[in-house]
């Protein structure tokens, strides 16, 4: 992750379960058998240049595995913030 998460996750959406997931044979056989789910959610992010600002992100979850893939969508805002 080229990013780190700094608050909590809002709006929590899940996208696709089990079979609708395109990508659910490379999680499988990365990451193992599990009811997994494709969310998405809104969180303020701190970036590499210590840049914060609120993105979409989306990841895989699996219950007893975690959170997977985790990566930026998109932006939510132009106010960037310098720490």
């Amino acid at each position: 992750m080229n990013f780190e998460i700094i608050s909590e996750f809002k709006n929590i959406e899940i996208i696709a379960i089990g079979n609708s997931i395109r990508e659910i044979n490379r999680l499988i056989k990365f990451y193992g058998e599990g009811r997994w789910r494709k969310m998405k959610g809104f969180a303020t992010i701190k970036l590499l240049d210590e840049t914060i600002i609120n993105a979409e992100i989306h990841w895989y979850e699996a219950h007893g595995i975690g959170k997977k893939d985790i990566k930026i969508k998109r932006f939510i805002t132009n106010e960037w913030r310098l720490k």
